[in-house]
């Protein structure tokens, strides 16, 4: 082949690798452009993390894992967490005498929106039980503050007054009552407890409560021993109902590890993690191992539901839910612990239009996020478990068309 014929050769054949590589990303555009089109017309809240926010705790105090957060008629945002219990020894060297930092925080804290520590209070006290493991908290319509507990004994709820005055205890720390034994026949406390999801006065390891203020009843998510949706006066903490999943009667028969593949499981799997109920009255509940969410009128009777990340193993896709601050509450929050990220629900679908968050350390990343609530403005609040240990917000920025099913890490724009 002479020196001319050769160069023509590589001509040709460098114009057909550049013509391949054309197509190619051609081909990337068009997939690009479809992914979006597929998109078109769908828009959802947008939100970026706020990374200054709240400002850091005084005394040296840090954060255990962080398991509730609400935010009251006043956008104060409450957190409940686990203190020292779950803090490692190289985290709490003040409480050990060993060095100047750091202790465990009390585990009830109160910020303002400028994220200023307002109050803090918690733990064991005068005439009530406190958990050996909290979890979840709720302010109610009269300024009073709930907290569960899912500890090896933790049978009951508790509510306080905004300043931590002790007002009742519902449900014995302890419990341990035999199947379909009779009101009061309480064998006292003990260092465990044989649950009971048709138990009449005591719980299960209770994951969250909801107050409704028109009915003036609480909802508790019984939970990580029971398998049901309790209902409390919640005045008294008399309870007044129960259903577990599809509205069934609670049936606490031991369920076979939950397989992608199975037909979906007739009762709740364990835990029972939250039970919220929206503007128009019903009942949301998470049965997070499931990875299922379903809806339910306030007497129980079972609508609908929807799987997410059905392919989720441990501990499940379906952790806590939030509602958006629109008047219908068109957005349903969902946060999901195990894939780390908050999901975006349309709640009259249940279908999931976006999703944000990444595994990470960083803020807008997440190690394990647990809870979540809303503020008036439209904002989130989450609450991260395990060793994520911290509390996040993130800034609402409106509706913004949809243009990629995750959003990943949503850092601030500018």
């Amino acid at each position: 082949m002479t020196r001319r014929m050769l160069s023509r050769s590589l001509l040709i054949g460098g114009g057909f690798a550049a013509l391949l590589a054309a197509l190619a990303a051609g081909r990337m555009l068009l997939i690009e452009k479809a992914g979006a089109q597929a998109q078109a017309g769908v828009t959802a809240p947008r939100f970026e993390v706020d990374p200054l926010w709240p400002k850091p705790l005084p005394n040296h105090w840090v954060l255990g894992s962080t398991i509730g957060v609400w935010v009251d008629s006043d956008d104060h945002v409450w957190i409940v967490h686990r203190g020292s219990s779950t803090l490692a020894i190289n985290e709490k060297q003040a409480e050990a005498k060993t060095g100047e930092c750091c202790a465990g925080a009390p585990p009830v804290l109160e910020f303002d929106q400028a994220g200023n520590l307002l109050r803090h209070w918690g733990g064991p006290g005068q005439g009530y039980q406190w958990p050996d493991s909290n979890h979840g908290i709720f302010i109610d319509h009269k300024g009073n503050v709930w907290i569960g507990g899912n500890g090896p004994s933790d049978s009951h709820i508790l509510k306080f007054t905004k300043d931590g005055k002790f007002l009742m205890q519902a449900g014995l720390k302890g419990a341990r009552r035999k199947a379909g034994a009779a009101a009061g026949n309480n064998e006292g406390d003990v260092a465990g407890f044989a649950g009971n999801s048709n138990d009449p006065v005591s719980f299960g390891r209770v994951a969250k409560i909801f107050v409704d203020a028109k009915a003036n009843e609480a909802y508790i998510a019984d939970g990580y021993l029971n398998k049901r949706v309790a209902v409390l006066d919640a005045d008294t903490g008399k309870i007044k109902r129960w259903w577990g999943a599809y509205g069934n009667k609670p049936d606490d028969t031991p369920l076979p590890a939950y397989s992608p593949s199975a037909p979906p499981a007739k009762q709740f799997y364990n835990p029972v993690h939250c039970a919220d109920m929206s503007v128009d009255r019903l009942i949301y509940v998470c049965d997070r191992v499931g990875n299922r969410l379903q809806v339910f009128t306030p007497e129980g009777k079972f609508l609908k539901e929807e799987f997410y990340e059905k392919e989720t193993l441990n501990s499940g896709s379906v952790w806590d839910v939030a509602f958006s601050k629109d008047p219908q509450q068109k957005y349903i929050y969902i946060a999901d612990g195990v894939n780390e990220k908050v999901k975006i629900i349309e709640r009259q679908s249940l279908k999931e239009l976006t999703t944000f968050g990444d595994g990470g350390r960083y803020p807008g990343q997440f190690y394990g996020v647990h809870s979540i609530a809303v503020d008036s403005k439209g904002n989130i609040y989450t609450t991260e478990t395990y060793e994520g240990k911290r509390l996040q917000r993130f800034l609402y920025k409106g509706p913004a068309p949809v243009t990629k099913m995750n959003q990943g890490t949503v850092w601030p724009s500018r």
